[in-house]
């Protein structure tokens, strides 16, 4: 089934408001993705993406609105929760521990046991296995799987957090600028295997302020503009133009203008 077949939307937002003290970062914010689908979140600094990504990782709560998964309501306590549902972010921050290995990185809440003597220890083998398809499949030159993240370079800490969604990220993966410390060659092997992840039915909410990778690989653009939803466009029905002016409210200026100019020029009793 491809992302426009679905019955119902993979994920629904309805009026997703979030204050924090007098600052509003949300402000009824709504939309429906589907499953398969990729969503490109854009807007300028400040606009609210990151806010409403850590709403839909569990992180905190939204003040006001509802959230629909797959159908039902859903109201996350942590991320704990929202990875039960199989869904997974990679935050611009990376959120590693830099005194961990890219094995145990990627394993972080999810480690594997067995059992030696009757005693319940971590299968370091199997993770460390598991880990070194995960990131092979990644595709960024890495040291060894066994050394500290603290050495890596931007590129190599941003493969290990990237891991997590190849490993995951099973119905929705939310990823905050995932190219962001990585160089050409890396950027086209993480943009392939967005697409592919897409072919196993797996939504991504993809925020970039890259609008030429936007353009490249996403199915339809939500523009957020301080706090609230400015426009919601499918790529084939847009441009990069009509982008930048949702996201800086050139837009919106233009329209109140002409607006403003033809309640001028109307005579009166027309």
């Amino acid at each position: 089934m491809t992302h426009g077949e679905a019955t119902q939307p993979l994920l629904r937002v309805e009026g997703v408001t979030k204050r924090f003290g007098s600052v509003t970062a949300l402000q009824g914010v709504s939309f429906e993705m589907r499953q398969g689908e990729i969503l490109g979140l854009v807007g300028d600094n400040g606009a609210g993406k990151s806010t409403l990504i850590k709403i839909l990782s569990g992180n905190f709560p939204a003040d006001e609105g509802e959230l629909f998964f797959e159908g039902n309501r859903i109201r996350f306590r942590s991320p704990t929760d929202a990875r039960r549902l199989g869904i997974e972010t990679v935050y611009q921050d990376l959120a590693i521990c830099n005194n961990l290995d890219a094995s145990a990185n990627l394993f972080i809440g999810r480690e594997i046991e067995r059992r030696v003597l009757g005693l319940r220890v971590l299968d370091h083998p199997q993770m460390t296995a598991t880990a070194e398809r995960v990131l092979q499949k990644v595709g960024v030159g890495m040291p060894p799987i066994r050394e500290k993240v603290h050495y890596m370079s931007g590129g190599q800490r941003q493969a290990v957090a990237l891991g997590r969604f190849v490993a995951w990220g099973r119905k929705l993966t939310l990823l905050d600028e995932p190219t962001a410390a990585i160089g050409v060659r890396e950027t086209a092997l993480v943009l392939d295997l967005i697409r592919a992840t897409r072919s196993e039915n797996v939504g991504i909410i993809l925020i970039s302020h890259n609008l030429q990778q936007v353009f490249e690989i996403v199915d339809r653009i939500l523009v957020l503009r301080h706090g609230e939803v400015a426009g919601i466009r499918d790529r084939d029905a847009t441009t990069p133009d009509e982008i930048v002016s949702l996201i800086t409210g050139a837009l919106f200026a233009r329209s109140h203008s002409r607006s403003k100019t033809h309640d001028i020029a109307e005579p009166k009793g027309a």
